[in-house]
C-alpha cells in the first residue's frame, strides 16, 4: 500500500511532462487537459497518503518535484507562447519556440522568454513551502496549482470564450507582462490565503470556504473558462477579508 500514493505522484509528473511537451508545441488546449489530469493526481496522492497513513519524506519531496513540472514549468511555457503570439500580432498556431530566433528583432525575440519568470517564482515558492511548517490550515502566497490554473485558463478563454475584446486584452503584450509579474509576486507574497480543507461541516467555522465554493460554481456555470481568473481574484480578496476580520 505504501507505493500507491507515490505511484499517483509519478502520474502527476507524467501528465505534467506531457503538458510541457504540448505547451512547447503550442497545443495549449492539450497542455491544459494534461495539466488538469496532473492536478487531480496531485490531490489524490496526498489524500491517499493520509487515508492509508503512509506519509513519508520521500513522498513529500517527490510531490514537490512533480509540482515543479506540472504547476511550475508548464504555466511558464504557456505564458511564453502567449507572449510570442502577442509580439507577433495575435493568435496563431505556430510555436514561438520554433521561430524564436528567426529574423533580426533581438528584443522582440527575447521578450516572450520573460514568461519563464513564472517558472522561477514557482520553484522558489515550492522550496519555501518545503521548509515552512506553518502552511497547514492556510497558505502564505498563492499555491502553485491555483496560479497555474489561472495562467492556463487564458488560452482556453481564447479558444472557448473569445471575443474581439477578450482577445485584444489577453494578447496584449503589456497585459501579459503585467500578469507575469503579478503571478510571480502572488506566488511568493506574504498574503495569508485560506486552504480548502475541512475539519468538520460546520458553517460557522467554514462559512468563507462554503461561500467561495458557491460563488466559484456560479461563475463557472455562467462564464465558463472566463470565470477562472475571477475565481482566483475572489479567492485572494476573500482571504484578505477573512484575515482582517480575524485581526
Amino acid at each position: 500500500m505504501r507505493f500507491i500514493p507515490n505511484a499517483i505522484t509519478l502520474l502527476n509528473l507524467f501528465f505534467g511532462s506531457l503538458a510541457a511537451i504540448f505547451a512547447v508545441l503550442n497545443h495549449l488546449e492539450w497542455a491544459a487537459l494534461c495539466f488538469m489530469a496532473g492536478v487531480i493526481c496531485d490531490f489524490l496522492d496526498g489524500l491517499l497518503a493520509r487515508k492509508l497513513n503512509v506519509q513519508s519524506e520521500l513522498g513529500v519531496q517527490l510531490d514537490s518535484l512533480a509540482d515543479m513540472v506540472t504547476s511550475g514549468l508548464v504555466p511558464g511555457l504557456v505564458m511564453c507562447q502567449l507572449l510570442g503570439m502577442a509580439m507577433d500580432g495575435g493568435w496563431n498556431s505556430e510555436s514561438f519556440f520554433v521561430t524564436a530566433f528567426e529574423g533580426d528583432q533581438w528584443l522582440e525575440n527575447w521578450i516572450p522568454f520573460s514568461g519563464l519568470l513564472i517558472t522561477l517564482a514557482s520553484g522558489f515558492r515550492l522550496a519555501k513551502f518545503n521548509i515552512d511548517e506553518n502552511q497547514v490550515s492556510s497558505f502564505t502566497g498563492l499555491p502553485t496549482p491555483a496560479n497555474a490554473l489561472w495562467i492556463l485558463s487564458l488560452p482556453l478563454i481564447l479558444y472557448y470564450n473569445g471575443s474581439e475584446f477578450t482577445n485584444e486584452v489577453i494578447l496584449n503584450p503589456w497585459v501579459l507582462l503585467i500578469l507575469t509579474l503579478l503571478s510571480s509576486y502572488l506566488l511568493n507574497s506574504s498574503l495569508q490565503l485560506f486552504a480548502l480543507k475541512f475539519k468538520n461541516t460546520s458553517f460557522k467555522e467554514n462559512g468563507v470556504k462554503y461561500i467561495f465554493l458557491i460563488i466559484s460554481a456560479v461563475l463557472l456555470l455562467t462564464l465558463q473558462f472566463l470565470a477562472v481568473p475571477l475565481i482566483i481574484a475572489c479567492y485572494v480578496v476573500m482571504s484578505l477579508l477573512q484575515g482582517r476580520k480575524a485581526d
